[in-house]
């Protein structure tokens, strides 16, 4: 029950520190001055490789899917949350690419915040709340590990507080310390996210769904979901 709870709280702070940046990006852009223009070249297709990218990082949240699911009270309207959830994640994604784009032109960095002038105090939110982005989530994208180490004890601790706050606890430390002590840990993590988030939210479902459905497929699906794996 504590899980679930935990699980809740974590997903109502990874739901709130995106809306508060989109707020402030908007109030920078309306209330602040730095208005909306049009400039520079709108569609840039030596570009298109890293904006793909970009957009798949944020879908790559497989890895905690059944941990939503099975805290769910309607496990049954699963299939209707994620259609709901990635749609809106992706029309939150084009708004804010538009609006970032039609406010700093091509000057536009990989984070919006960057763009924004330090002397504003929502900058200053916005900044802060990139920070405390990733604190909000970690928790929730660490549950599946932890759950894997829980399943090695034995079955009286399964149940423990105090042992799966231990785990916790010693987990996400352990992470922190390989974090500072590896040299260039950051762009490591990053050349295998972007290698594994695109295989894994992509091709693998793609290919699974091949796989599983042999033979009760029309040839419109089978052509599709070989286009989206090229």
């Amino acid at each position: 029950m504590h899980t679930c709870h935990l699980i809740h709280e974590v997903i109502f702070g990874g739901v709130l520190t995106p809306a508060l940046m989109v707020i402030c990006l908007l109030w920078v852009g309306v209330v602040d001055g730095i208005g909306f223009h049009l400039g520079g070249t709108p569609l840039a297709f030596t570009n298109l490789p890293v904006t793909v990218g970009l957009f798949g990082f944020w879908y790559g949240s497989h890895s905690v899917l059944p941990i939503l699911y099975s805290s769910m009270n309607e496990p049954n309207r699963f299939p209707t949350v994620l259609i709901i959830s990635f749609i809106t994640a992706g029309l939150l994604f084009m708004g804010v690419g538009i609006c970032g784009y039609l406010m700093f032109g091509e000057a536009i960095k990989s984070q919006f915040t960057l763009n924004m002038p330090a002397k504003f105090v929502t900058s200053k939110v916005a900044a802060w709340t990139v920070v405390i982005a990733p604190v909000t989530k970690y928790a929730l994208t660490i549950n599946p590990v932890v759950f894997s180490i829980e399943e090695l004890l034995p079955s009286i601790h399964q149940e423990s507080l105090s042992v799966s706050t231990l785990v916790r606890t010693v987990l996400v430390n352990s992470t922190l310390v390989i974090t500072l002590a590896v040299p260039n840990f950051g762009s490591m993590m990053a050349l295998i996210g972007s290698f594994l988030v695109m295989l894994v939210a992509l091709n693998f479902p793609c290919i699974c769904y091949l796989c599983i459905n042999e033979g009760r497929l029309t040839k419109y699906q089978i052509v599709v979901n070989i286009f989206i794996v090229l």
